[in-house]
């Protein structure tokens, strides 16, 4: 069921939240298991369900090492799930799918190439002539606000900064899908709030399918449509939110609204079940 404006926030089971229209990421009773150096299987994700509708932001919170990365590696094709689908627009998975664009938590930058040799270094691999590549480099590293520091190396920017020309790389080759793997959990807090109005803005003008990984409660639900709690590994899927607050959203606003206390007290409630376990 859907979280109305004037209801108070109440979790839904993960299998009704799901759509099956117009889905670009299904995930369907996956489950994941690794076999340790000393041959001991350990499962990571048992019975998974998840669904990303096409231009929708989901967020992922879940206790640490609960499977949340896992999750992002099985949508890359970079991992096949023990049991199980992963789709893709319909298609089963078999291998990394050039439509993902991919945001880390440590800066995947080239440390000996300039930010615009970093911001298109994606179009040329990918076999954009050398001057459109660089000419779209270019706009995106002005759209991402670091239009002067074209010549400048990682190591001369701040965090911050090297965050911005990891958004220019993903996202000036336009991925249909974006996953996001805790990309701002190194930053200051001043920084990381000034990043995420930035994500949303970038993906307001997308409108890619992602699925971002998190601790943070409030950052999750400031981001996204809808939030998937995980249960403590192996994980599945405990419940999931829609979030109902209006877009496009205003962070600094939103963050002190009743509407958002409230779902930030009542995932917290779910969450602290599965942390304290």
């Amino acid at each position: 069921m859907e979280i109305s404006q004037d209801s108070p926030a109440v979790a839904v089971p993960a299998r009704q939240a799901a759509e099956t229209a117009d889905v670009s990421i299904e995930l369907a009773a996956v489950s994941r298991r690794f076999v340790s150096p000393e041959g001991k299987v350990i499962p990571a994700l048992r019975d998974f369900n998840m669904t990303v509708r096409r231009g929708e932001f989901c967020a992922v919170v879940g206790p640490t090492g609960c499977g949340k990365s896992t999750t992002l590696g099985l949508i890359t094709g970079l991992a096949k799930p023990s049991a199980g689908t992963v789709r893709l627009y319909g298609q089963q998975v078999e291998g990394i799918d050039p439509r993902i664009g991919f945001v880390f938590q440590a800066d995947a930058v080239f440390p000996w190439q300039s930010v615009l040799q970093n911001v298109a270094a994606g179009p040329l691999f990918r076999g954009v002539p050398k001057e459109e590549a660089l000419a779209r480099a270019r706009d995106w590293v002005r759209r991402v606000g670091l239009a002067g520091f074209e010549s400048h190396y990682p190591h001369q920017l701040s965090g911050g900064m090297r965050k911005r020309v990891a958004l220019a790389q993903t996202f000036i080759n336009d991925p249909e899908i974006l996953l996001m793997d805790e990309p701002f959990s190194a930053l200051d807090v001043q920084t990381r709030a000034l990043m995420q109005d930035e994500l949303l803005q970038l993906w307001s003008a997308n409108r890619a399918s992602v699925v971002f990984v998190t601790h943070d409660i409030e950052e999750a639900i400031a981001l996204a449509d809808r939030v998937y709690v995980l249960t403590k590994g192996p994980a599945t899927v405990k419940c999931v939110y829609d979030i109902d607050l209006p877009r496009p959203r205003n962070l600094s606003e939103a963050r002190y609204s009743p509407r958002f206390v409230e779902l930030s007290r009542q995932i917290w409630r779910d969450l602290q079940d599965e942390v304290t376990i």
